[in-house]
C-alpha cells in the first residue's frame, strides 16, 4: 500500500511522503516486503513442479491449484476465533515458520527422491491457511502499532510493495526456473518466510494480551461463523464485502481463460504474455501512491466508491484481444486500468475494514472475509473453466467482464449506523 505519508513544512502544509512511522513498523514493512517477493519469485512454482519434475496432468495441476485454496481456507476457519484473543505477534511468527517448514520440505523431498503429488498438495493447503492466518492476524497488529491516522498510509506501502513484487517477482523467478528448476524458486520462498519471522521478531515491543470482553473461555462450534455474523450484520461492511468477493472472483475466474488464449490460438510468445501483465504493475504502484492524497482531498467514502466502480470498467475489454502488437497494447491498457483503480481501492478498503472493526474482532472478520475470497475464487476458476469449454475463452471473458459491469450496484451509496455487536459474540 502507497509510500505516501504526511508530514508538516515549515509553514504547515501538509506534504504527502515524507513521514516515517517509526522503527516498529519498518521492521513490519521489511518482513512483509521479503515474503512477498520470495511467493512472487516462486509463482506458479507448484504447478511447474507437478508438470516438469513429476509429470502430472491438467487434471492434477487444476487439483493443486483449487485445494489449495478451498482446503486451506477450510482449515483456517478454526484459526481466526482461536487467534482473536493471543497476542499477534507471536502468532505471525509461528505462521511464517510453519510456511517456511512446509515450503522447505518440498526440496528436501525432492533432493532424496521422495517427492509426489500428495506432497505438494498438503504443502499448498498448509500454506494457504498459515497465509490467511497470518494476514488477519498482521492486520490486527497494524491496527495497534501505528496511530489511525496513519493507517492509510501503511496500508497504501503494503500495496506498492505487493504490486512492486507483482511486476519484478515472476520475470526473475521465470529465470531462475530457467537456470535452476522451479524446486529452487521454492527454496528461495521458504527462505523469505524465515526472514520475515526474524523482522517479525525483532519488532520488539511489549504487545498487550487481548482482552476477553464477554467471549467464552472456550471455542464453541458458534464461534467459528462470528466473522461471517458480523459482517453481514454490519451495513457498511456487509456490500464491500459481497462488491469484493465478486469481483476479485470474476477477475481471477477470467485470467487463466486470457492465458490459454493468448498463449494458445492468437500465438502469443511466452515472454509477451509476461510483459503483458508485468509492465501494468506500474500501476499499482501510481495508484497506492495516489490513494492518500485523494483521500484527503475528495473523502475516504468517495474515493472507496469511485475506484470500487472504476475498477470493474476495464475487464470487458480484454475480450476483445486479437494478434499482434496492437493486441498486447489492448491487453496493457485494460491491465493498467484494472492495476490502477485495485492500487487505490485496496489500501483505501483496507483502511476503512479496519477502522470498522472493533480491535476484539478484527482477526476473527478478516479470517471470514479472507475465507470467503479465497472459496469463492476457487469455485468461480473452476465454472469459468467449465464455460470456457463449453462457449470458448473468448465469450467466458466476456461473460465475466459484463458481470463485472454490474457489481458496482452492490456497493454502499451512504455510511449507515451499524449495530451494538455484542450480539455477535454471544455467552
Amino acid at each position: 500500500m502507497a509510500r505516501s505519508t504526511r508530514g508538516c513544512s515549515g509553514r504547515g502544509r501538509t506534504v504527502v511522503g515524507r513521514r516515517s512511522l517509526g522503527r516498529r513498523f519498518g521492521w513490519l514493512w521489511a518482513a512483509y516486503a521479503v515474503s512477498t517477493f520470495g511467493t512472487r519469485l516462486a509463482f506458479d512454482a507448484f504447478p511447474l513442479i507437478a508438470i516438469l519434475v513429476l509429470h502430472n496432468g491438467p487434471t492434477e495441476v487444476a487439483l493443486l491449484a483449487a485445494s489449495g485454496l478451498a482446503v486451506g481456507a477450510a482449515v483456517a476457519v478454526p484459526l481466526g476465533p482461536w487467534v482473536e484473543f493471543r497476542r499477534k505477534q507471536p502468532v505471525m511468527v509461528a505462521m511464517d515458520l510453519v510456511r517456511f517448514a512446509a515450503l522447505v520440505s518440498v526440496p528436501a523431498a525432492y533432493a532424496l527422491g521422495l517427492l509426489g503429488f500428495a506432497q505438494l498438495l498438503v504443502v499448498s493447503v498448509v500454506v494457504a491457511a498459515a497465509d490467511i492466518t497470518f494476514g488477519a492476524a498482521s492486520a490486527a497488529f497494524l491496527k495497534t502499532l501505528v496511530p489511525p491516522r496513519d493507517l492509510l498510509v501503511a496500508n497504501g506501502r503494503f500495496e506498492s510493495t505487493a504490486w512492486t513484487a507483482t511486476m519484478l517477482g515472476p520475470p526473475l523467478g521465470g529465470a531462475a526456473i530457467g537456470l535452476f528448476g522451479p524446486v529452487m524458486t521454492v527454496t528461495a520462498d521458504a527462505v523469505s518466510y524465515l526472514l520475515s519471522a526474524v523482522g517479525i521478531r525483532a519488532i520488539g515491543g511489549k504487545e498487550p494480551h487481548p482482552v476477553r470482553t464477554g467471549a467464552p473461555a472456550r471455542l464453541r462450534g458458534r464461534d467459528l461463523l462470528d466473522g461471517w455474523r458480523y459482517i453481514l450484520a454490519d451495513p457498511n461492511l456487509r456490500p464491500l464485502f459481497f462488491n469484493t468477493v465478486l469481483v476479485n472472483g470474476l477477475i481471477m475466474a477470467a485470467t487463466p481463460l486470457l492465458a490459454v488464449l493468448m498463449l494458445g490460438s492468437l500465438g502469443f510468445a511466452p515472454w509477451q504474455y509476461g510483459l503483458a501483465f508485468a509492465v501494468p504493475c506500474i500501476g499499482g504502484l501510481i495508484g497506492s501512491r495516489l490513494a492518500p492524497p485523494l483521500v484527503a482531498r475528495f473523502g475516504q467514502r468517495t474515493v472507496l466508491l469511485a475506484s470500487g466502480v472504476l475498477r470493474v470498467c476495464w475487464p470487458v475489454g480484454l475480450a476483445l484481444v486479437h494478434p499482434g502488437v496492437s493486441g498486447l497494447f489492448l491487453v496493457m491498457v485494460v491491465e493498467f486500468g484494472v492495476i490502477t483503480c485495485c492500487g487505490v481501492y485496496a489500501p483505501v478498503l483496507a483502511t476503512y475494514r479496519l477502522e470498522q472493526i472493533p480491535a476484539d474482532r478484527v482477526v476473527r472478520t478478516l479470517s471470514a472475509w479472507s475465507v470467503t475470497g479465497k472459496t469463492t475464487t476457487a469455485a468461480m476458476t473452476a465454472l469459468w473453466g467449465l464455460l470456457a469449454a463449453a462457449a470458448g475463452p473468448r465469450a467466458a471473458i466476456a461473460i465475466a467482464g459484463l458481470l463485472m459491469l454490474a457489481t458496482p450496484l452492490l456497493l454502499p451509496r451512504r455510511e449507515r449506523a451499524a449495530p451494538k455487536p455484542a450480539a455477535v459474540v454471544g455467552d
